[in-house]
């Protein structure tokens, strides 16, 4: 069985307009899936959707289910907002695109840390201290990062936090929306680096959210694509990149090597 299941997923607005139209996929345990279309494609909605965090006025429909192992099935759409809490960072959890919006800024970084922390796993005290510096060493950062706002520090190392407080509530699905489409070049591999070698440490289910072809084939298995709300193709990472069916899935490609031979050209 596996640990989400999304069946005929449809969004719209509170007028009737669709957003998002008939996407369906499921992810097992430990399995990863990159979701990836251009901006307006409907990826973000479905992120939302998937955590029951879409905005007020967008009507949802069809079925979102999870399968944690161990505990209850739990079917998102139509769901209260305290099964939705109990799922949110014990069962899945997300890090977004850009770490200054979802980190407070009045917060340190490690008490934000522990504040999740806290919350999933119910621990205080001297256990809970020591979760939060084990999270942040998990991630590649010094302990005394955890007493800095996050202003004060680089956005790399912002999105290391998130990334800590995500993975430290143990979930068993980490969802990642643009992680690094923020940051630069070479801070981008090194945060992709650490997803993936988290992911597999921890056997954690990933659904990475992109709308760059070329980063989703380096941490993914399969991929969906997107377009206009709707999913036009699914495949293993292989059978995109070699055998692309989709214009839309072509195009996506051909855009991903044009980025990869310009980084090249300005190689020293």
């Amino acid at each position: 069985m596996s640990l989400l299941a999304v069946d005929r997923l449809a969004i719209c607005t509170a007028d009737g307009t669709p957003l998002v139209s008939d996407i369906s996929f499921e992810l097992p345990s430990g399995g990863r899936l990159g979701v990836i279309g251009e901006s307006g494609s409907g990826k973000s909605l479905t992120t939302l959707a998937l955590l029951g965090l879409l905005p007020a006025g967008l009507r949802v429909s069809g079925s979102i289910r999870f399968h944690p192992a161990g505990g209850e099935p739990v079917q998102v759409v139509g769901a209260s907002e305290s099964a939705l809490r109990r799922l949110r960072g014990r069962v899945a959890t997300v890090v977004f695109q850009e770490p200054s919006t979802a980190l407070d800024p009045l917060m340190r970084l490690g008490d934000q840390i522990g504040a999740s922390v806290r919350r999933t796993r119910g621990l205080r005290g001297p256990a809970l201290r020591a979760a939060v510096l084990s999270a942040l060493a998990d991630v590649g950062l010094d302990h005394r990062i955890g007493r800095a706002y996050p202003h004060e520090v680089s956005g790399g190392q912002r999105q290391r936090a998130a990334i800590a407080a995500a993975v430290a509530c143990r979930p068993a699905l980490l969802v990642a929306d643009e992680p690094t489409t923020a940051l630069d070049v070479t801070v981008q591999a090194d945060v992709l680096a650490l997803l993936d070698r988290l992911v597999a440490d921890r056997g954690l289910a990933l659904l990475f959210i992109s709308h760059d072809l070329a980063v989703v084939s380096r941490i993914a298995e399969r991929v969906l694509v997107l377009d206009r709300g709707s999913a036009i193709e699914s495949g293993t990472v292989t059978e995109i990149l070699t055998a692309p069916r989709h214009p839309v899935t072509r195009a996506l490609l051909e855009s991903a090597r044009h980025l990869d031979a310009a980084l090249e050209v300005r190689q020293p």
